[in-house]
């Protein structure tokens, strides 16, 4: 991309995640729209198309080994495809850093800048529930990864002989009263205590710890964690456009 891509101010960014594919249109640090697709096609491409003209970057996080499926479809525009080789702006200790989650890079990027020269630790409530932490001098560490609530009730379901298969609520239940309270009760509380589990460990190690929630499940613990934690709706996207911006600007 050419030396003026950064006069505009006008982005895209895909989130090709494990369920869905989110798009976001970025003008000036703001997003002025969000679509999220289970399926995302020519139909849903040449919509997109239609709503963002005068677009001066793009880049595309995949979980997909063929993302340029999906730029091939918006061939009019010029991408940066994420991937482990792709210059970010932070330091990046991972050891595989092939293997990482791209979704989780974009996150660590997105909580340094909003919080810089902190110790924060993100956690990312989605298919799995990722954890990931990063030091006040910008160095992401690492973390870990644990099933989310929808594969635990599908594991409950799947690997028991009668165990029936139900989704997340909102009910508060600490003791159930039947199968359904029981198992909501031991799959959300399950993943609740871990969490607070995790920020207490984190928290005894690095003093004056920030802690973001994010991720499509993090309703279902950002009013019942005992640490106090921001939560950020988009905070890949936002990653993900820093990151776009981050190689424009080199």
């Amino acid at each position: 991309m050419d030396s003026n891509s950064t006069a505009n101010n006008n982005f895209l960014v895909i989130d090709q995640g494990n369920t869905l594919t989110k798009l976001a249109l970025f003008v000036n640090n703001n997003i002025i729209w969000l679509r999220s697709f289970t399926t995302f096609g020519e139909p849903e491409a040449k919509a997109v198309l239609r709503e963002t003209s005068d677009l001066k970057g793009a880049i595309i996080s995949s979980v997909s080994n063929a993302p340029e499926k999906i730029t091939s479809l918006l061939d009019s525009l010029e991408w940066i495809i994420l991937d482990h080789t792709t210059p970010v702006p932070v330091i990046n200790k991972y050891t595989t850093p092939e293997t990482l989650g791209k979704d989780r890079l974009a996150a660590v990027v997105s909580a340094s800048q909003m919080f810089p020269g902190k110790d924060i630790l993100v956690i990312d409530a989605g298919t799995a529930i990722t954890y990931d932490f990063i030091n006040k001098d910008k160095e992401y560490i690492g973390g870990s990864i644990s099933p989310g609530l929808n594969l635990r009730f599908k594991a409950l379901n799947t690997f028991t002989v009668r165990l029936p298969l139900y989704e997340a609520s909102e009910n508060d239940i600490l003791t159930g009263s039947n199968t359904y309270e029981s198992i909501s009760s031991g799959v959300i509380r399950g993943a609740l205590f871990e969490m607070d589990g995790f920020i207490t460990e984190y928290k005894n190690k690095y003093n004056g710890l920030i802690t973001i929630l994010t991720g499509g499940d993090a309703s279902y613990f950002d009013k019942k964690l005992k640490s106090n934690i921001f939560a950020s709706e988009n905070l890949v996207l936002n990653g993900l456009k820093l990151i776009l911006q981050y190689n424009l600007e080199k």
